[in-house]
């Protein structure tokens, strides 16, 4: 692709919706040049999407390129930063014109809605790949950790859990979605919502904090071993769409889906007993539900509960388009 690399870039790369005054050297030169707010510290985070394993080499390049940026988007969410810029690194078979301007739509929509700049990246020809690295800032001493949980905090998660999983068992079918439900869940697959207002809200009450990537159960092992605490998950309160209800057909396998489906973008953060009065009002303008799913406690790994008993459920994990 070296003959058109730089063709590429000038046409779609060079003009975007969001210039940021704190960047003084974008795309065009060997590296950006960005100045960083005072008495803030820099977050990073690095996100790679492959095909036949992320998505379908044939899905929709508007749907891809929001799902690369907004898993990028989370992690910052996750740590209470402010996302900023970004630089991007795309591989692909061939040029493919049609592809790009559609990629390019769907990057930017959601990139404008939380001003974020592309500062920089590199195109390259080979297997359809995309990697992000996005970079935002928070205020120096306030990011939000996974090893700061104590016992006694109680355990949370934003929004519904288990729309990804149902929408990527609706793709992994190979026909259209046969009814609204359907439908639904496969675009809530592909338009997870990053919740960066939600964990910026969260510096001053969680502690500790992440992302569902890999699903909630797996999740929030990092945050236990981290932190040397266990936790208790009330299955019977996860929170759940009426659409997977509908989906899965019980209560208990939607809560099963729910503990196990990745790529959410959901929060699952703590709460010590003391802020735990505060949630509702540091969420009040962030137009996100949260929803209080256990508590932590002393030893290792995780209980499931339902309706106050332990339950030994067989939770697979989760594992993108290679199963």
């Amino acid at each position: 692709m070296a003959g058109n690399e730089f063709d590429l870039i000038n046409r779609y790369f060079k003009s975007q919706p969001v210039t940021r005054r704190d960047v003084d050297l974008g795309i065009g030169d060997d590296a950006a040049v960005i100045t960083v707010p005072e008495n803030c510290q820099l977050v990073v985070t690095t996100d790679s999407l492959v095909a036949g394993n992320h998505f379908l080499p044939d899905a929709d390049p508007v749907k891809i390129a929001h799902k690369a940026l907004a898993s990028n988007l989370s992690d910052l969410a996750a740590m209470g930063a402010m996302p900023a810029w970004c630089s991007l690194a795309l591989t692909l078979p061939e040029p493919n014109e049609p592809w790009l301007a559609a990629f390019c739509e769907g990057f930017y929509k959601l990139a404008e809605y939380y001003q974020v700049q592309l500062v920089g990246g590199d195109t390259t020809k080979g297997p359809l790949s995309i990697t992000i690295t996005l970079q935002g800032v928070v205020p120096a001493g306030k990011a939000i950790r996974r090893d700061s949980a104590k016992v006694g905090d109680w355990l949370y998660v934003t929004g519904n859990l288990g729309d990804s999983a149902a929408g990527l068992d609706v793709i992994l079918k190979g026909n259209a979605p046969k009814n609204e439900t359907e439908n639904t869940l496969l675009n809530r697959h592909y338009y997870s919502e990053p919740r960066v207002l939600a964990g910026q809200a969260l510096r001053e009450i969680a502690s500790s904090a992440l992302d569902i990537s890999d699903g909630l159960v797996a999740d929030l092992k990092h945050i236990l071993k981290a932190s040397n605490v266990s936790a208790v998950i009330n299955a019977d309160t996860l929170p759940v769409s009426d659409e997977l209800m509908a989906f899965a057909g019980g209560e208990e396998a939607a809560a099963k889906i729910a503990l196990t489906s990745g790529e959410e973008y959901e929060l699952c953060f703590t709460v010590p007993e003391s802020h735990r009065g505060a949630v509702d009002a540091a969420f009040a303008h962030t137009n996100t539900a949260v929803t209080c799913i256990g508590q932590i406690r002393h030893g290792e790994g995780v209980t499931v509960q339902w309706q106050g008993k332990p339950v030994d459920w067989s939770l697979s994990g989760w594992d993108h388009f290679s199963e």
